[in-house]
């Protein structure tokens, strides 16, 4: 699953709610909600920096009245979601049944999800 985007401000670490867009030949800054995609010359910011935007001298700032919420969790993130859970589940291939010879080389391994069980050698 993705992570969530994050608000643009060098060092927020908090998540991103609006995105900003300049309006050059207006003089205008945008606020908005958060876009559906990030794009090269948009900028994502969290709630507090989304409300606290100023623009500079001789410029207008056109913000959002509404509330700025997180976006809902897309079709991707949930297929993404539901596909690892698949994979996790899955149970592992059978093997072959090895000589007594091939044991004591190769000593077997119980596994279990991301987690081996390694038996100790005498």
């Amino acid at each position: 699953m993705r992570s969530p985007r994050r608000c643009s401000r060098n060092g927020c670490p908090r998540q991103a709610v609006a995105t900003l867009t300049y309006v050059y030949n207006e003089s205008t800054a945008v606020v908005g909600p958060l876009a559906a995609f990030a794009e090269p010359h948009t900028y994502d910011l969290c709630e507090p920096h989304a409300r606290n935007l100023t623009a500079p001298r001789g410029w207008d700032v056109v913000r959002h009245e509404g509330e700025f919420e997180p976006p809902p969790p897309t079709t991707d993130d949930l297929v993404a979601l539901a596909e690892a859970v698949r994979e996790a589940a899955r149970p592992a291939p059978p093997r072959p049944p090895a000589d007594d010879h091939d044991l004591h080389q190769n000593p077997p391994t119980g596994r279990r999800g991301h987690l081996r069980v390694i038996p100790p050698t005498h």
